[in-house]
């Protein structure tokens, strides 16, 4: 459903707000023709906030902004394992009991925390950061393995570029796939990645000659209504299939069977957006099969039909 045509988006920065995690959601939700978005950088007061690399952010809004909010988001911030100030908490809780969507990137979730907002909730954060959420908060169950959770009104990510996803995610549920990739696009940024996605692999990074199969996922997004077999793929890559699929889950964290099956949703997404094609040709065009193989998918991933996502996000024609 997408949001009120003035949807309020307040990113709170605390002392100490790590500015990637701050700069995220001030670019994404910068207001732009095509979202109702209205940003405004609040803190615990008006006035100049210290970022955690030492240059100060000035005028900024107060608090009050929590309490006229359609969502709030908190990034990262350093000395979060000192509670914020009671104003802060008591702010927060305010906006989530009127009903406003709150969201943490990193270590932002230890501010929820603090308010008392994730108790009884499984939730995520840094990894590098997960025991300590979980030793100070014993009453919520921290998930190191994701990126990002969407427990109803609340939402937490994992650390820096898990932002992205949750930020993009959240455009997603607002106004739609065409929308979020329009941005992603604009931020050289991966247009989807599952919240379910490992958030850290344990490798090594590769040297600047080594062989990455970037190239095959490119020209793979470019062939989305053929089938792509495993074979094909690694024949395009040069590697034999089992070299294939241990090189894209270190790449991507999930199999290419999981990923290009994100890919043919999320391209099926867009078709139902912004064309009027049928379910039956957008399946052959995503590569999914008949008509009932996509309703079926769809629903999964999407928790959905085809129908009812187009019916929710496909904009008049008279404002189109």
């Amino acid at each position: 459903m997408a949001p009120h045509p003035s949807h309020r988006v307040a990113v709170l920065a605390l002392p100490g707000v790590l500015p990637i995690d701050l700069g995220i959601p001030t670019q994404i939700f910068n207001p732009r023709p095509s979202t109702p978005y209205r940003l405004t950088v609040c803190g615990a007061a008006r006035g100049s906030v210290t970022t955690s690399t030492g240059f100060t952010i000035g005028a900024t809004a107060g608090l009050s902004t929590l309490a006229r909010a359609d969502t709030v988001i908190v990034p990262g911030y350093d000395g979060y394992l000192r509670p914020p100030a009671p104003e802060v908490t008591a702010a927060l809780g305010r906006a989530f009991r009127r009903g406003a969507r709150i969201a943490s990137i990193c270590t932002g979730a230890f501010a929820l925390a603090a308010a008392g907002l994730l108790d009884g909730r499984t939730v995520t954060t840094h990894w590098a950061s997960a025991d300590d959420l979980e030793r100070l908060h014993p009453r919520l169950r921290v998930d190191r393995n994701v990126l990002y959770i969407d427990d109803g009104p609340l939402l937490t990510s994992a650390g820096v570029t898990a932002g992205i996803d949750l930020c993009l995610y959240l455009v997603r549920k607002d106004l739609g796939a065409a929308v979020a990739n329009e941005i992603a696009r604009e931020l050289v940024a991966a247009p989807h990645r599952d919240g379910g996605q490992a958030q850290f692999i344990d490798r090594s990074l590769p040297s600047p000659t080594a062989h990455t199969l970037a190239g095959t996922r490119d020209w793979a997004l470019r062939r989305l209504d053929e089938a792509l077999p495993l074979d094909e793929l690694a024949r395009h890559a040069r590697v034999s299939v089992r070299t294939l699929v241990r090189m894209w889950r270190q790449e991507t964290g999930v199999s290419p069977h999981q990923w290009l099956l994100t890919a043919r949703v999320n391209h099926a997404r867009e078709l139902l957006e912004v064309t009027t094609l049928s379910v039956e040709q957008i399946a052959a065009r995503s590569g999914l099969g008949s008509g009932t193989n996509f309703r079926a998918r769809f629903r999964e991933a999407v928790g959905t039909t085809p129908t009812a996502y187009r019916r929710a996000f496909r904009e008049p024609p008279a404002a189109a």
